[in-house]
């Protein structure tokens, strides 16, 4: 049940946004849900296939440039496509939109790993075919895209020719209107070369970055058919022809492999793939992929029960991130996944604070290689620091794919300081849910020393106080301020933990910390300074509304009049100049809220209670990252009916296409965000140094939940249903933990039932 999205729609909009929502991948590659023969020339189409962190290097042009500001950004590239197969019924071509579609409908199937599209088909002359395409990116083989076509006669049985295409003569897609999306650069490909041999071979080489992709094709047909390969403007076009007397099934094999991973001679590693998977057709593709799902939902799976379309939406999201986080140290999660082409591409701060906790407490090896690409980034970080005027430290960029900053907007970009200390708060989540010292000794420790220089570097102490000026927090409708609450509050963090993993490896891995210490110049008493800043640092309060400011002159600014907007001034940012958004108390995301969730313990209930209040009159929810804080904060506060009511905006916001805009891609952080409202808001979950604790609340809406849990070795899960809540010890060895207030020590045996 809900194990499926199913669309029967023909509609040019839907169809847009579906390949979306039906795209198919691993981390590795991403394949857009297009349908193989295309669509006809006057719908808009985005045809894409994406490789993590594959790139190009493009100019950033500006009427005034100054100092720092950087001079290109990377570009997530479309690379070779070979999803396209169409079929010719003598001279008549396969078209969904012409002749008589008798019945059409198409699948994904979340629990399999693979989808589908069912065509029965009447040609304008009479002829009829029922025809079955399934496709699937296994998880694994990871250079791998699987396709199997089944063409079936009805009432014709005269010659049929299908035509599979290898085409490296692709482009991006542009969009000059929205800043969403790249309004340029969309032919950053040359082919290097086309070759037929056993195998069809396309190579293609970036303009910029040199760097290149390259994909085989093998193919096996169920009939004798004749094949001709015919070579042409950067492609490989393979006919089939023969009579459609039976059933035939043609599978298509694409090996894709690039030179970030895969080294120079793409070739030899293509047919070496190739090789390997020589037996395995799309069956054994698919009864591995059945398996590797089966462990993933065994670990992961939220299950509700009362609400069955929910329960479709979640899965379809937890789904999509599986199927869009890299696992190599050059890849990360894009915004949009692999799914689409909007924001180019580029990793943000939605990683760390909105995906990686999904994978955290369900995939701990995954969130583990996310968070090793941003070691491997490091180097990066520290010459951004340089060009921003710091002399030691690493400054993580805004938006970036191999580690340099590509945000040409800096009072929303570069000034979002704040990156630094998300980035180390997911490294220190990541220590506090495994326990993993030798990841600390790797790879945290160096992250959090290095991104807590730069907080001694951008603040400074004053009046016994330490404070930072001209940053921008979360919401970028208010740029470049002195003590944004958010940043202030994730900066003490940072230097807390900085020193506390200073300690912890002078104690347990003293020879780590001196080679740390030689090759960071970092002595003790570097140290020193960063606990007193972290002791000392300012968090901004207001004693007449009892809450805690988003700085320092935000409540000196005119409100923002949200009840007397326009509905088609939504989102602010597309209809109105940043300069007017700065000067208003207006949000277009959490920011102070969403620092009360992850640091609650640096302030009193009431306080953040008070300024959930404030904030949710001047929040517009622009962001698909903000409705999931306010429904975690909502449930923390006793708001049960705004809980949900926040939550139900996340849950289903790219299958319904709320915000309008999942054609360019799906919103992979409001995808995490969905599972934290669950996780972190209807059960209350907490992650602290002394360990974790819940306090589950059910939705009147709901009949119950359920869902895993992964936790230092051990696997647990929490139940709530009208009557009770329980928790179990699956695996692993007894502990303590905290419920509804209450100590417990939970063991294999004995559940803990409220």
């Amino acid at each position: 049940m809900s194990w499926k999205i199913s669309s029967e729609s023909l509609q040019e909009k839907q169809l847009l946004n579906e390949e979306s929502l039906f795209f198919t991948g691993n981390g590795y590659l991403g394949v857009r849900g297009n349908f193989e023969e295309g669509l006809p020339d006057t719908y808009s189409s985005i045809r894409g296939t994406y490789i993590n962190a594959f790139h190009d290097i493009v100019p950033i042009e500006y009427g005034e440039k100054l100092y720092g500001f950087p001079e290109t950004q990377q570009k997530l590239l479309n690379v070779i496509d070979a999803q396209t197969i169409t079929i010719l019924l003598g001279d008549e071509k396969f078209s969904m939109f012409e002749g008589d579609v008798l019945s059409y409908n198409r699948s994904l199937y979340l629990d399999k790993g693979y989808s589908e599209r069912n065509v029965h088909w009447r040609s304008p002359k009479g002829k009829e075919i029922k025809i079955k395409f399934l496709r699937l990116v296994p998880f694994t083989h990871k250079e791998l895209f699987i396709q199997k076509l089944i063409v079936e006669p009805v009432n014709y049985n005269d010659e049929i020719t299908i035509v599979s295409t290898v085409n490296g003569d692709v482009s991006n897609f542009t969009d000059k209107d929205d800043p969403r999306i790249s309004s340029g650069h969309a032919k950053r490909l040359r082919v290097n070369e086309v070759q037929q041999r056993d195998i069809s071979f396309v190579e293609v080489e970036t303009l910029e970055s040199k760097l290149k992709a390259a994909c085989g094709a093998t193919y096996k047909v169920s009939q004798d058919y004749k094949r001709e390969d015919h070579i042409k403007s950067g492609m490989i076009q393979s006919f089939f022809s023969g009579r459609l007397t039976e059933k035939v099934i043609l599978e298509k094999k694409s090996v894709f492999v690039d030179t970030l991973r895969h080294g120079d001679d793409l070739s030899e590693k293509v047919e070496g793939i190739h090789s390997l998977l020589s037996e395995a057709g799309f069956e054994e593709a698919l009864r591995q992929q059945e398996e590797y799902l089966q462990q993933f939902w065994n670990d992961t799976d939220i299950e509700i029960q009362g609400d069955t379309s929910l329960q479709e939406g979640i899965r379809f999201n937890l789904y999509h991130l599986l199927q869009s986080a890299g696992r190599d140290q050059v890849s990360n999660i894009a915004a949009k996944g692999l799914s689409g082409e909007g924001y180019e591409g580029h990793y943000f701060w939605d990683t760390e604070i909105y995906m990686l906790p999904v994978f955290l407490m369900s995939n701990p090896e995954i969130a583990k290689k996310l968070l090793i690409y941003r070691y491997s980034i490091l180097d990066g970080a520290r010459n951004h620091a340089k060009i921003m005027g710091h002399s030691k430290g690493a400054l993580y960029p805004w938006r970036t794919i191999s580690g340099t900053e590509c945000s040409s907007y800096f009072p929303s970009g570069s000034a979002q300081y704040h990156i630094s200390a998300d980035i180390a708060y997911s490294f220190i989540q990541y220590f506090m849910v495994t326990g993993d010292m030798e990841f600390l000794k790797e790879y945290g420790a160096e992250v959090l020393f290095e991104t807590a220089r730069i907080w001694i570097e951008a603040g400074h102490f004053k009046d016994g106080q330490f404070r930072i000026d001209a940053v921008t927090g979360p919401d970028e409708y208010t740029c470049i301020v002195n003590n944004n609450y958010y940043t202030n509050a994730m900066a003490k963090h940072n230097l807390r933990w900085a020193v506390k993993a200073y300690n912890l490896l002078q104690t347990m891995e003293p020879e780590r910390l001196a080679e740390l210490s030689t090759r960071l110049v970092l002595e003790l008493q570097e140290t020193a300074v960063w606990e007193q800043a972290a002791k000392q640092m300012y968090l901004p309060y207001d004693e007449t509304l009892m809450i805690n400011p988003q700085d320092d002159s935000f409540l000196n600014k005119d409100v923002w009049d949200l009840p007397s907007t326009p509905e088609d001034k939504f989102p602010l940012l597309l209809h109105y100049h940043p300069l007017t958004l700065y000067r208003y108390q207006v949000c277009k995301q959490a920011d102070t809220v969403l620092a009360h969730f992850l640091l609650e313990e640096e302030q009193a209930t009431e306080t953040m209670k008070n300024s959930y209040d404030y904030y949710e009159k001047i929040t517009t929810h622009d962001s698909s990252l903000s409705s999931c804080v306010f429904s975690i904060m909502a449930a923390k506060h006793g708001y049960g009916e705004k809980a949900y009511d926040y939550f139900i905006e996340t849950a289903r916001l790219d299958l319904d296409n709320t915000h309008g805009n999942t054609k360019d891609g799906l919103h992979m952080a409001n995808m995490g965000g969905t599972w934290m409202a669950i996780i972190f808001g209807f059960a209350g979950l907490r992650i602290k140094e002394e360990g974790l604790s819940l306090e589950p609340i059910l939705p009147a809406q709901w009949e119950g939940y359920s869902f895993p849990l992964h936790y230092r070795g051990r696997k647990l899960r929490v139940t709530k249903s009208k009557t009770q809540a329980k928790i179990e010890l699956l695996t692993g060895e007894p502990f303590n933990i905290k419920v509804s207030g209450e100590s417990y020590h939970l063991t294999q045996n004995d559940a803990i039932v409220k």
